[in-house]
């Protein structure tokens, strides 16, 4: 076996650690309140080297391009390209090391096959769908990869515009995208079941979509006519248009792919798109394929373990990867929790389970951290906000904390033993990347969205043990184990990872209080915000 470091360059930047099989770090740029999105610098490289216990035998660069044409200018073995890992040898610091790259389209599928439960050897399918990239492919028993089918280029993109175009406040150039706008939509889309488009929606929609084999150079200039140009982003016009595109995208590629599966396997989904909880499920409940995985990083800031995992293939002929998804970098503690009596306003309280939850039993919104990060972008109970998920009225508070738009939904964190219960899911749900229906809707209206939908983590003891013993202590006082889980970060940024930024934050955005390591530290009385008392 060996060991590597993998890096990858652009937005989204990320370093992977591999070590003798075994994922042993992927750290994010913008995770430690940097940047959404920002991209590896000097910082986050020494980061990574000093949590490197040994020389890499290997350095490997995950294939990007420079700019924003993905067929630009190459760096590494550059964006698209199904070629095995380019391999040479440099020395570095006086030491001969091998350096490999592979292309960004190899490290979502060689990241996703990495990380996915399946045994090497067993064939499969994957889609990789995101800004760029729309394509369907067959990986067989020697990891022979075929693309079958190029469905469409920039789906992403296309699904992304959708919202830019009806915000006012959109105005980059043609063909540019904001990266935050596709978890918006999808939110957007929840609002109107199946709608037949109008004939100017339909023309809206058939330019669009126009030309799939061809990069997307849409401008919101070219559709001012159209009633839903600058209308506002929770419009009625807005909200069908993300449902109808919302319906296309999908339907386009599921229309593709059924003639082409020619046989049971599972399917693996790789890239930003692998984030819409609600195409997820619609994969699932296809029956098309034998089980479906998509890995919680499944979007740019898992390319770096994907070329890393790629390269140990093509060096060992191993492909998969022992990992955790708590492989972030370690929190920070900058201001002596462990010691301190009092942070800012909040006092030392307790370090007893039931005293957090009943916090959150009687309304208290509570930072929460816990050993190391979450890969990927989804709050997974290390770095959240944690609240009792029974009242609407949470709901708008978490997003008035987040700063969010109010259209928009909190998941919920949920007992793995429960998850069938409140959830129309009959299997586990650990990274929060499927949709299903709220069972007990009436009781959990801070996690139910308008369309009755959610996206649901599930936790056991193995995968988080405090998170985990704290949702058993909660349901113990309200039968239900089940928290709203949102993410803890300034908005714009990535996840709070130091003991510093998490007092100002819980001080600047109105929380409760806040756990870390499972001790709580709450507002003085007499600064503190009324807690409204919540009932199952």
């Amino acid at each position: 076996m060996m060991r590597l470091l993998a890096m990858k360059p652009g937005h989204d930047g990320n370093l992977a650690y591999i070590a003798n099989g075994q994922l042993e770090f992927s750290f994010e740029a913008e995770k430690d309140s940097g940047n959404r999105y920002a991209p590896i610098g000097v910082t986050e490289l020494i980061e990574a080297m000093r949590h490197t216990p040994e020389i890499p035998e290997a350095i490997v660069i995950s294939g990007w391009s420079a700019g924003v044409d993905p067929l630009g200018r190459p760096i590494g073995a550059g964006y698209m390209g199904l070629e095995p890992p380019s391999v040479s040898e440099i020395s570095l610091f006086g030491q001969s090391l091998k350096l490999l790259s592979s292309s960004h389209e190899r490290a979502h599928l060689m990241g996703a096959y990495a990380l996915s439960p399946f045994p090497q050897g067993q064939p499969c399918y994957a889609l990789i769908w995101e800004g760029h990239i729309g394509a369907f492919y067959s990986i067989d028993a020697a990891l022979g990869i075929e693309c079958l089918a190029q469905v469409m280029v920039g789906p992403g993109i296309r699904y992304a515009f959708a919202y830019g175009l009806a915000d006012p406040s959109f105005g980059l150039g043609r063909g540019q995208i904001r990266l935050s706008d596709a978890g918006k939509l999808m939110a957007l889309a929840a609002f109107e079941g199946q709608v037949s488009p109008s004939r100017s929606e339909k023309a809206l929609l058939d330019r669009m979509f126009a030309d799939p084999q061809g990069v997307p150079l849409l401008h919101k200039s070219d559709f001012h006519h159209l009633g839903v140009y600058n209308s506002g982003v929770e419009s009625e016009a807005a909200k069908r248009l993300a449902r109808l595109v919302s319906d296309r995208v999908f339907d386009t590629f599921f229309q593709a792919i059924k003639p082409l599966v020619k046989e049971k396997r599972p399917l693996l989904i790789g890239g930003g798109c692998g984030l819409n909880c609600e195409w997820n499920r619609s994969w699932l409940d296809s029956g098309l394929f034998s089980d479906v995985f998509i890995p919680p990083c499944t979007n740019d800031v898992g390319s770096a373990l994907g070329s890393a995992a790629d390269a140990q293939w093509h060096l060992t002929g191993r492909a998969k990867l022992a990992w955790n998804v708590y492989c972030g970098q370690a929190f920070v503690d900058d201001a002596g929790y462990q010691t301190a009596r009092r942070l800012g306003p909040f006092a030392r309280r307790s370090a007893e389970m039931a005293d957090i939850a009943d916090t959150l039993r009687r309304g208290g919104v509570l930072g929460w951290v816990a050993g190391r990060a979450e890969m990927g972008p989804r709050a997974l109970g290390n770095r959240s906000i944690l609240a009792a998920p029974f009242e609407k009225g949470m709901l708008d508070r978490l997003n008035a904390i987040k700063r969010r738009e109010g259209f928009r939904p909190i998941a919920p964190v949920c007992l793995e033993e429960d998850v069938s219960t409140h959830f129309d899911l009959d299997r586990p749900s650990p990274y929060m990347l499927y949709f299903c229906r709220v069972r007990s809707r009436g009781h959990l209206q801070a996690i139910t969205h308008v369309d009755g939908s959610s996206r649901v983590q599930s936790v056991n003891a193995g995968q988080n043990r405090l998170l985990y013993r704290l949702l058993s202590e909660f349901k113990a006082q309200t039968h239900f184990g089940v928290l709203c889980n949102t993410s803890l970060n300034f908005n714009g940024t990535g996840f709070i990872n130091r003991t510093s930024d998490l007092v100002r934050y819980a001080q600047e955005a109105g929380l409760d209080g806040f756990v870390v390591e499972g001790v709580l530290f709450s507002r003085d009385q007499g600064g503190s915000k009324p807690m409204a008392m919540v009932s199952a």
